[in-house]
């Protein structure tokens, strides 16, 4: 079996999760590639101590550029603050590495057209983190519209919430910090997740009217004081897409106060013959309607059935853990060529894609008007 070497740049909240996938990379069945972690890099040593415990470990580093020299690593997983994604990136690739880098992709644009261009310049394979989509239930969604059971599609809403942010007390960190996270805010951080179905399925916002909110304006700062808290931290967004020569209205959500939520995100489908709907608040459930002189939403309760196999029985649900492991998994595929047709990760394509769309949405906010989405070519 062929051994692909895993090195992590941010050992966080997200390393530690991918460093969980490739500790299980066993329960994938008939998977020919083998994912290990060799190398992690992280500027805190309490955060890299966590990983002495992982054998396959061959190199904990503060100095990424170490990390991404080493003859041990092939592929790179990066978790790290937005404004450190063009650097870092470029200098992935330059050193000859594949990525898998998380989202946005770039603190802005510009720096997203940047590491796609050098990635296509380089041949590197290079993808953007987006795991959620690998669900049960998305993949159904995307299979009903795949298949023209829906009719004429007139409208599409979906999007990413968290509650996390209604705490006025929770202390500040980067994400809060426009010079961290970017101008897009909310956007960059949680945008590709409302995105990645919509842009897969060829539905590319050509208009966007934005309502973008800065509610808590400041945070304690962790020293007894306060600190501004100045990005975006709710978005909507009313796009038009056309889909077979139609005008369609999609809404797009991406809020960190919204109220009850934890990690929800949603997608719903109407069409002329029929609707889909799904949303992690209810893991397991898939909503499907057909169009009759009745209607109700029929519920089927998903087990675990996920674009790649394995060991977990088919009435278990599935959960973020096992997405995430997904999404590697299908990274790893698409890389070695066997993705055969299954749900991939997201393109550089689409994370730019993505940031045409936060870039209309900013100047609609200023200007408070509907702004054509400017897609860009690298």
């Amino acid at each position: 079996m062929k051994n692909i070497n895993i090195g992590i740049i941010g050992g966080g909240l997200m390393g530690r999760e991918a460093a969980s996938a490739f500790g299980r990379w066993f329960a994938l069945k008939n998977f020919p590639v083998r994912a290990r972690l060799t190398a992690v890099c992280d500027l805190n040593d309490q955060v890299l101590s966590w990983y002495k415990q992982i054998e396959s470990v061959v190199l904990l580093t503060n100095n990424y550029k170490e990390l991404i020299n080493s003859e041990d690593v092939d592929v790179v997983y990066i978790a790290v603050p937005h404004n450190l994604h063009k650097d870092i990136y470029l200098d992935i690739l330059r050193a000859g590495k594949d990525l898998l880098g998380e989202k946005p992709f770039g603190i802005d644009c510009e720096s997203s057209l940047a590491i796609a261009a050098e990635a296509k310049r380089l041949g590197r394979f290079t993808r953007c983190s987006s795991e959620m989509p690998f669900l049960p239930g998305p993949q159904r969604v995307v299979a009903a519209v795949k298949s023209g059971s829906l009719g004429r599609i007139f409208e599409i809403k979906s999007g990413f919430l968290h509650a996390s942010d209604m705490n006025a007390q929770k202390p500040i960190n980067w994400k809060r910090q426009s010079k961290y996270c970017g101008e897009i805010g909310v956007m960059g951080d949680l945008g590709m997740h409302a995105l990645h179905v919509p842009l897969r399925l060829g539905w590319k916002p050509e208009k966007v009217y934005a309502h973008l909110q800065r509610i808590i304006t400041e945070r304690p700062d962790g020293k007894g004081g306060m600190a501004a808290c100045d990005t975006w931290n709710n978005s909507t967004l009313n796009t038009q897409i056309v889909i077979d020569g139609d005008v369609v209205p999609m809404q797009l959500e991406m809020k960190r106060l919204a109220a009850g939520e934890t990690n929800t995100w949603y997608i719903e489908v109407y069409g002329t013959e029929g609707a889909v709907k799904y949303s992690t608040k209810d893991t397991k459930a898939f909503w499907q309607l057909k169009n009759a002189p009745e209607q109700w939403w029929q519920r089927t309760d998903l087990g675990f059935q996920m674009p790649f196999d394995t060991i977990t029985g088919g009435i278990f649900e599935a959960g973020f853990t096992d997405c995430f492991m997904q999404m590697i998994a299908a990274f790893i595929a698409e890389r070695e060529g066997f993705l055969y047709g299954r749900f991939g990760c997201a393109t550089p394509e689409e994370a730019v894609a993505s940031h045409c769309i936060f870039e209309a949405a900013l100047r609609s906010q200023a200007s408070q008007t509907v702004e054509q989405v400017n897609y860009k070519l690298f």
